[in-house]
């Protein structure tokens, strides 16, 4: 007796809803009966993660706008692997090119910060930091048209040169570091919030929304539309099933890899601006590693541009609430939240297999 892999047909869209519904909540029965183990109420540690700490909380606006900035971030960046993603470009550089936009976009604040307009600098953080990480993900992409080199290792090892010279910049006290305090004895990053910080917009007494986050609405609304309505995003489409098919079709599949391998990198590096700009100073862990999170978000997401938004809140909910719960229960680490997406995520894909495929008996002598 044997079995075999067959491709299913296609199920209707409730039915692939109801498939991944059930993989969550299998996750979280998971998450419930580890909670149970090490004496943890399940039902008690979900309310406070889920709710983030918030209800009766006199202080709440703070968390939602603390929220809004890790969500910000990861969103961005999500949605510009799915770019690379699409096309087939295993782009798992996500943090070196954040790092590589975080430390454009900080030099320029801090060089510029105080002689120029503050809508000036902020914008020219912007597109530094876009050309920057835009630049900085292009090197793999020309090294894999150019000499087929495996793209998934080389930004994986890029990754970490951009580490090592944000920790560089981050330990080395000198006259040309101005990162860096010159009073402080020790090596300690300067904050130019008082100087440079994109605005915010006033929400009632207190809460404030900070403009990255329409801007980041907007920027998801023209990847949506680039992808789905113009001529490069269907030739993204066409590389991602079949290389060989755009060439036949006369495509220039090399210059559409180096473009969208561009843009996907400087879409990071934009995300990468839009941190530095609101945290106001640049730190060795700058990234949250939105860049390692993004890769989870876009495949939870099916790649999927509005999808991507949805996952990436849910994504900080769970990170963050992870955070207000581990101060309620001092034996269950922050770290749950890691646990619990990965969880997620391997049944999410374990259920999309079975969306797409099915299982059948083949007896002996079939």
């Amino acid at each position: 007796m044997r079995f075999h892999v067959v491709k299913r047909d296609n199920w209707p869209l409730w039915k692939r809803a109801l498939a991944y519904l059930a993989a969550v909540v299998a996750a979280l029965v998971i998450g419930a009966v580890i909670l149970l183990a090490i004496g943890v109420d399940p039902l008690d540690y979900y309310y406070q993660l889920f709710t983030m700490g918030t209800v009766g909380n006199k202080i709440a606006y703070k968390t939602y706008m603390n929220y809004i900035k890790e969500f910000l971030p990861l969103a961005i960046t999500s949605v510009a692997l799915s770019l690379a993603f699409k096309m087939r470009f295993w782009n798992i550089g996500g943090e070196g090119q954040f790092i590589m936009g975080s430390i454009s976009a900080g030099y320029i604040a801090l060089k510029f910060g105080a002689s120029l307009p503050v809508w000036l600098t902020l914008v020219l953080m912007c597109v530094v930091a876009m050309l920057v990480a835009g630049i900085y993900g292009l090197i793999a992409g020309f090294l894999k048209v150019k000499f087929g080199t495996n793209e998934t290792l080389m930004t994986l090892m890029m990754n970490y040169i951009a580490l090592y010279v944000l920790y560089f910049i981050g330990e080395t006290k000198a006259d040309w570091n101005l990162f860096l305090q010159e009073t402080s004895s020790r090596p300690v990053f300067v904050n130019f919030s008082d100087t440079v910080a994109f605005p915010t917009i006033k929400i009632g007494a207190k809460f404030e929304l900070n403009i990255c986050f329409i801007l980041a609405l907007i920027i998801g609304i023209i990847i949506f539309i680039y992808l789905k309505h113009t001529k490069q995003g269907y030739e993204v489409s066409v590389i991602g099933d079949s290389a060989g098919t755009a060439k036949y079709a006369g495509m220039k599949v090399n210059r559409i890899v180096l473009r969208t391998v561009f843009l996907s990198a400087s879409l990071i590096g934009l995300a990468a601006a839009f941190k530095v700009g609101t945290a106001g100073v640049l730190s060795t862990a700058i990234t949250d590693d939105v860049g390692w999170t993004g890769i989870i978000v876009a495949w939870l997401a099916q790649l999927n541009t509005g999808m991507i938004f949805i996952v990436a809140a849910l994504i900080c909910v769970l990170q963050h609430g992870s955070t207000v719960a581990a101060a309620t229960y001092a034996q269950v680490d922050s770290s749950f939240a890691n646990m619990l997406q990965g969880i997620i995520l391997f049944l999410v894909l374990a259920a999309d297999f079975f969306i797409r495929f099915r299982i059948v008996r083949v007896k002996k002598g079939e």
